[in-house]
C-alpha cells in the first residue's frame, strides 16, 4: 500500500492535472486513509468504513484523469469502470458484480508481478543454465575400465588412480570451456547467435475463447483454463537468437517458480483491504427529474444492483468469495441532464463525500498547454522532431489558443480540455502532413498563423449545429 502523504499525492497529481485542488485534496485524503486503516488494531480496523467520494463536473475537466493518475500512485488494486456498461439482471449487459471480479484479476496480476520481481534473479540464473546447456551440451560420463597392475613396492598399484586422473582432466577442460563461454554470454557477446529451443504451444482454441467470454465467468467457472488443462500440451522446435531464447526461458522459469496457491489468498486480501473502484458516468444511470417512465426504470434497476456492492456484500469469483465492505468507491459524472438527487436515496447515502469540479477558463487552458510533464505542446514538438522538424511555439500563441478554446466551448458544446486536442490538431494539420518533406526545417508558430488557420473555425462555430 502506498505510504505517500496527502500533500505528496497532490503534488504528484499537480504534475499532470491543472486546477481542481479541492477534488485532489479529497482523493488524496481517501487514498491516505487506506494506509491509515492498515495501521490500526484488527478489532478497530474492521469498524472503519471507507468514505466514498462522488465527483461532479462537466466533461473534460479532469475527473477521469485524476482517477487514472491515482491508479499509478496507489500500490493497490484499482479499476475504472463505466456505470453505463451495466444493466440490471435479465437485460443485455454486464452483471454489476463483474467489476469486483475484474478487480480481483487486477489484484492477481499485481501480486504476480511483485512475486516475479522477487523471483527474477533466480529465474535469470536458471535461464542462463539452460542456455549454457544448449550452447555447450554436457558431455555424457564415459565408463572407463582401468588397468590393474600389481606392484608390491607401490601401495597405490591396483587402484583406479590413472583412469580417475584421465576423467578429472577431461572434466577440468570442460569446466574451463564452460567458464569462458559463460563470461561471453554474460558480457552479451553471443546475443545474435542462433540456437534451437523447444517452446510450449498454447492449447487454447478460438472455440474455447467464444465459450469463456459468453458469461460463464459469472458462475465462477474459467472454462478456458479448464479446457486448456485438459488439452495435451504441445511443443515445437524453433530457431531463435540467444537474446530471444533468454526471454523465453526466463518467462518459463518465472511461471514455474511462482506458486499460484500463494498468490490467490494475498490477492483477495489486497482487494478486500485496499481495493479502489472508480465508477465513471454514474449520472447516466440516474433517473431524470419528472417521472419514472421508460428507460428510467432500467436505470433504477442498475442502481439497486450496484447498491449492495457499495454497501458491502460478498461477491463470488473464480478465486473464492470477496467481501466488498472496505473497498473504496469513487464515482464521477457530469450531471448536466440529471442531478445527484436523482440517484436513489440509498445509493446517495453511500457516497458521503461530494466535490464539484470547476469548468475550465482560458487561464486554465493556458496552464494545461504549458505546465504538465506531457503537455500537448511538448507532445507535438516531440512528434515532429522524429521527422527532423524543429517546432517552436511562441508564448503569445498559447494565450491565443487558450482564448479560442474558451470561446468555442462557450458558444458550442463545452467539452473542456478535450477541445485543445481539436484545436491543436487543426492548427498543425498542414505541418504534420508536410513534415516528411520538410526535414531539417525550423518552424515557428506565430499569432498571425493562429489567426489564419483558426479564424474560420471560430466564426462558423454557430453553424456546426445545422451541418451534418
Amino acid at each position: 500500500m502506498s505510504a505517500l502523504t496527502p500533500r505528496e499525492i497532490v503534488e504528484e497529481l499537480n504534475k499532470h492535472i491543472i486546477g481542481q485542488d479541492e477534488a485532489k485534496r479529497k482523493v488524496a485524503i481517501a487514498l491516505r486513509n487506506r494506509w491509515r486503516r492498515q495501521q490500526l488494531p484488527e478489532d478497530l480496523r474492521d469498524e472503519v468504513a471507507p468514505k466514498n467520494i462522488i465527483m461532479i463536473g462537466p466533461t473534460g475537466v479532469g475527473k477521469t484523469e485524476i482517477a487514472r493518475r491515482l491508479s499509478k500512485l496507489a500500490d493497490a488494486p484499482f479499476i475504472k469502470v463505466e456505470a453505463s456498461k451495466f444493466t440490471e439482471v435479465g437485460y443485455v449487459g454486464r452483471d454489476c458484480e463483474s467489476m469486483i471480479r475484474d478487480l480481483c484479476e487486477v489484484s492477481i496480476n499485481l501480486i504476480r508481478e511483485e512475486m516475479q520481481e522477487t523471483m527474477r534473479p533466480k529465474a535469470e540464473e536458471n535461464a542462463e543454465k539452460r542456455l549454457m546447456d544448449i550452447l555447450l551440451p554436457p558431455q555424457p560420463q564415459k565408463k572407463t575400465t582401468p588397468e590393474y597392475v600389481f606392484n608390491p613396492n607401490d601401495p597405490s598399484s591396483g587402484d583406479e588412480g590413472p583412469a580417475k586422473n584421465l576423467v578429472d582432466s577431461s572434466q577440468d577442460a570442460e569446466a574451463k570451456t564452460r567458464e569462458i563461454l559463460l563470461k561471453k554470454l554474460q558480457a552479451g557477446d553471443m546475443e545474435e547467435r542462433e540456437v534451437d529451443v523447444t517452446v510450449k504451444e498454447s492449447g487454447t482454441t478460438p472455440m474455447m475463447q467464444v465459450f469463456s467470454n459468453s458469461g460463464m465467468e459469472e458462475m465462477g467457472i474459467n472454462l478456458q483454463e479448464m479446457l486448456g488443462k485438459m488439452a495435451p500440451q504441445k511443443s515445437k522446435r524453433k530457431k531463435v537468437t540467444v537474446a530471444e531464447a533468454r526471454k523465453i526461458f526466463e518467462q518459463e522459469e518465472l511461471a514455474e517458480l511462482i506458486d499460484m496457491d500463494a498468490v490467490v489468498p494475498q490477492a483477495i486480501e489486497r482487494v478486500e483491504a485496499s481495493g479502489i473502484v472508480f465508477l465513471d458516468e454514474i449520472d447516466k444511470i440516474a433517473g431524470r427529474s419528472g417521472g419514472n417512465q421508460g428507460s428510467d426504470v432500467s436505470r433504477e434497476g442498475v442502481q439497486r444492483d450496484i447498491l449492495p456492492i457499495v454497501e458491502g456484500s460478498t461477491v463470488m469469483t473464480k478465486y473464492g468469495p470477496v467481501k466488498t465492505d472496505h473497498i473504496l468507491f469513487i464515482a464521477a459524472g457530469a450531471f448536466h441532464v440529471s442531478k445527484v438527487s436523482d440517484l436513489i436515496p440509498e445509493l446517495q447515502g453511500r457516497f458521503p463525500i461530494r466535490v464539484e469540479l470547476q469548468a475550465l477558463l482560458s487561464e486554465d487552458f493556458g496552464r494545461i498547454l504549458r505546465e504538465p510533464k506531457s503537455s500537448l505542446i511538448k507532445q507535438y514538438t516531440a512528434l515532429l522532431e522524429t521527422e527532423g522538424v524543429t517546432l517552436t511555439i511562441e508564448d503569445a500563441v498559447i494565450d491565443a489558443l487558450a482564448e479560442i478554446c474558451e470561446r468555442v466551448n462557450a458558444e458550442s458544446e463545452n467539452i473542456g480540455a478535450r477541445r485543445l486536442h481539436t484545436i491543436m490538431e487543426y492548427l498543425l494539420e498542414e505541418l504534420s502532413y508536410e513534415a516528411p518533406e520538410r526535414k531539417g526545417d525550423s518552424i515557428q508558430i506565430t499569432p498571425e498563423h493562429v489567426k489564419e488557420r483558426l479564424s474560420g473555425i471560430v466564426e462558423d462555430q454557430d453553424l456546426t449545429k445545422y451541418v451534418l
